[in-house]
């Protein structure tokens, strides 16, 4: 009886131990709980303050459960009272009804606040003007156009740090899903539909993106690099690309919106009002946090399908 017992308390520690050391290393091997910018550090904060919250009444349960299973288990001569009469008692029930409760208050208040201070379209205070990507989903790839810039790269994205990033997303595919963990949450994308999302990088470094949505057969290779540079190095990358790659033609777009994978690709130039004729071309109604200029041009649609 005594082996079997010592091998149990053997087993448990070395399951705790093995979770310890699991848990020391997650928020550097878990890319959602090791942010690099201010949106994906608020969303970070909200996640742990929610399971700590939830925590309070989970891990009670948990250890009475394990408790009572032993302590009331079949066995000879168990000392355990037995009550079988009793029904009822005023402080128990105000314990696992008035403690939920109030962690419901909190959480709720908590997730209010949180849903206004991290809606989407909001600005990033900052001293710093905004630099404006937009972005289309294609399948199974990603265009990335810089109009400030003039530019447009596929799967590849480059940013300055600590500059807020405008980013104006829609899709000419199927609804895919704009990710990119480490600076924040997601945003769908949707054909006939422009959202907006603000993001920063408050580092420089290298991080991942993806399409968080299934879209078909190569849905999982619908993932970009993101880049966050200094000013210095995303300036020169973009007269890199104006002076060493090719112009983006209406016939390229077509071709580019074909249903196939894609290495990264730049352009020193894009047709005019690109992004917003993908968006009016299927509905010309529908927008978030966006406000155009002459959205509606139809002879731009009929030179790309034809």
């Amino acid at each position: 009886m005594k082996r079997p017992r010592a091998l149990r308390w053997m087993g448990l520690v070395f399951l705790l131990s093995i979770m310890l050391l699991a848990m020391t290393g997650c928020s550097e091997n878990i890319i959602v709980l090791n942010p690099k910018g201010p949106i994906a550090e608020q969303q970070r904060d909200l996640m742990i303050i929610s399971t700590l919250l939830c925590c309070i009444v989970i891990v009670p349960v948990l250890i009475l459960t394990a408790v009572i299973i032993w302590r009331y288990r079949d066995k000879k001569g168990r000392k355990a009272a037995y009550t079988p009469e009793w029904e009822h008692s005023t402080k128990l029930e105000l314990i696992w009804w008035g403690i939920p409760v109030l962690i419901i208050l909190m959480l709720a208040i908590i997730t209010v606040k949180a849903t206004y201070d991290l809606e989407p379209s909001k600005p990033i205070a900052s001293s710093e003007k905004p630099l404006t990507v937009q972005v289309t989903s294609l399948n199974w790839k990603w265009l990335f156009q810089y109009p400030e810039q003039g530019i447009a790269s596929v799967n590849e994205l480059k940013i300055p740090e600590d500059v807020p990033i405008r980013f104006e997303i829609t899709a000419d595919s199927p609804m895919n899903s704009f990710w990119i963990p480490q600076l924040g949450g997601q945003m769908y994308a949707m054909s006939g539909m422009a959202m907006t999302l603000y993001l920063q990088a408050d580092e420089v470094g290298e991080y991942w993106g993806s399409g968080a949505n299934f879209t078909g057969t190569d849905f999982a290779k619908m993932y970009f690099d993101v880049e966050a540079t200094s000013k210095e190095e995303f300036d020169a990358w973009v007269e890199e690309v104006k002076t060493d790659s090719p112009k983006l033609t209406l016939e390229g777009y077509k071709q580019l919106r074909e249903p196939s994978t894609s290495e990264v690709q730049s352009y020193s130039a894009f047709p005019e009002g690109l992004f917003e004729m993908t968006v009016t071309k299927y509905a010309a109604s529908h927008n978030h946090g966006l406000s155009w200029k002459n959205t509606q041009n139809f002879e731009f649609e009929d030179q790309v399908t034809r």
